[in-house]
């Protein structure tokens, strides 16, 4: 199944407070109940609180049981649904290619233009590429990229911010 099929999955803001032991708590609540978590990324927003981005596959977890769940933890400060359409949803990606030749290096620099990523490095036979994007243009570059020997390959989590209104 590819990442980007944001159809059928749920992306939720947690703001919740910076202390020890709340990721795992959030996280287990999750574990326990049988939600499916698609990806997960946690940074911190200030000294205080920290904010939570938890995309969740749809079928396994209903909306409203998941956020019921999540707030009765007492280290979550507000939940929020993200809309797919209107949010700002990012995943980064980083890529290292065998490359055989020179041609091959303006093909895949071309490729990695295109999708407005960047080229990191080039050695001898392997190039390292970077791109931060929607989760589909993600799944849509590492489809083409395919054919030149992936070698290793690391995706974040989603971030998400509620669009612009």
């Amino acid at each position: 199944m590819k990442r980007s099929q944001i159809e059928e999955t749920h992306t939720l803001a947690v703001f919740v407070e910076n202390k020890a032991g709340v990721l795992a708590r959030v996280a287990g609540l999750f574990a326990r109940r049988g939600f499916n978590i698609e990806s997960l990324a946690v940074a911190p927003v200030d000294d205080r609180f920290s904010r939570i981005t938890i995309v969740v596959d749809a079928v396994s977890a209903p909306l409203d049981q998941i956020k019921k769940q999540l707030d009765k933890l007492i280290d979550v400060v507000t939940i929020t649904e993200l809309d797919a359409e209107s949010s700002a949803l990012r995943e980064m990606v980083l890529v290292r290619l065998n490359v055989e030749d020179e041609s091959n290096v303006a093909e895949v620099q071309a490729l990695v233009d295109g999708f407005s990523g960047s080229v990191i490095r080039v050695r001898e036979t392997q190039m390292m590429i970077s791109l931060s994007s929607r989760p589909g243009d993600l799944d849509d570059l590492l489809e083409q990229l395919e054919p030149f020997g992936i070698e290793e390959l690391q995706r974040t989590g989603a971030i998400a911010i509620p669009g612009i209104e």
